[in-house]
């Protein structure tokens, strides 16, 4: 999984999305099949034509007016600032999609990496209120908060999403992992005993009383090319955290790691994936397009350099 993301701001061309937002349910399940499973020439054409995306008009309009300053620090950019995490004058905020998310993200972005490049603002800008980015080396300390946080990164201990609730159970306020080896050999930690209320099937009350207690709170991404990340990964504050690793699904993004295979997402791409996964794996609901407008500038500009790319005879 690429990590770490490089954006490309040359807009040169530009092909309006077909947006049929008359989808449901099942239409939305066959799109995340498809960009899992389709065929390089279907993957190339528009992976994004069957989400449930919000109009993209006012990105067409700012594309066609060109650069235009950023409300806070009044630097020239196209679409948002991606120093002040706001859209642009002629991209009004009111016209952005707001996206909430079910848990906290925070993400944290190597020094190194270029802040135009990176999509990870791309969340903060349609997430505002669920997602904080943090600079290398300034991130929070996540030792007392160990039983409700995860981070996503592959490696020998990782789990599926679907195995985060088992094994956040290891994890509690007082007792939690020194390192993620220790959580993976110890045994679960007995429960306290429960009165169960009457009327009640005790083994739902333990349940209830289990899952609130191991509920996953917050998610960690890093932010940074993968030549960067051990840096970030064996930084004392991350240790002992429950690691992640994503399903594998091929990238979208444009300008992927040279020398990496195309399962490496962009930053954005893995945001996307993981809250799609969490919400079908963990809070048992069927996908209905709920976070798709993560992809709202990634689509967008997704199309226009593949456009640019076609009109320069490079595709």
């Amino acid at each position: 999984m690429g990590l770490l993301i490089q954006l490309t701001m040359s807009l040169n061309s530009s092909i309006l999305l077909n947006e049929d937002n008359a989808q449901g349910p099942k239409r939305n399940t066959e799109c995340l099949e498809s960009l899992e499973l389709q065929t390089p020439s279907s993957f190339q054409d528009n992976p994004f034509q069957q989400l449930q995306l919000a109009s993209q008009e006012v990105l067409e309009k700012a594309k066609k007016s060109g650069r235009s300053k950023c409300p806070r620090c009044s630097s020239s950019r196209m679409f948002y600032c991606y120093t002040c995490f706001v859209p642009v004058e002629t991209v009004p905020t009111k016209e952005i999609p707001t996206v909430k998310l079910p848990l906290k993200i925070d993400i944290i972005k190597h020094p190194n990496e270029t802040d135009g490049k990176s999509t990870a603002v791309h969340a903060k800008l349609l997430a505002p209120d669920d997602v904080t980015i943090y600079k290398y080396p300034c991130i929070p300390e996540y030792k007392e908060k160990r039983h409700e946080i995860a981070l996503i990164f592959p490696g020998p201990n990782s789990v599926s999403v679907k195995d985060i609730a088992f094994h956040l159970q290891k994890y509690t306020k007082k007792g939690a992992c020194a390192t993620a080896d220790d959580c993976f050999r110890e045994p679960l930690l007995k429960q306290a005993k429960i009165e169960p209320e009457e009327g009640k099937n005790p083994h739902q009350c333990i349940s209830s009383s289990r899952s609130e207690g191991t509920r996953l709170k917050k998610i960690i991404f890093i932010d940074s090319t993968w030549n960067q990340t051990n840096k970030i990964i064996t930084d004392e504050r991350l240790q002992g955290l429950l690691q992640i690793e994503l399903k594998t699904r091929k990238t979208c993004f444009w300008r992927h790691q040279k020398g990496k295979p195309d399962t490496y997402l962009s930053t954005i791409e893995a945001i996307y994936y993981f809250l799609v996964d969490y919400h079908q794996e963990i809070l048992k609901e069927s996908y209905n397009g709920q976070y798709d407008n993560l992809l709202f500038f990634f689509s967008f500009m997704h199309t226009l350099i593949k456009d640019a790319k076609c009109c320069a005879g490079k595709e």
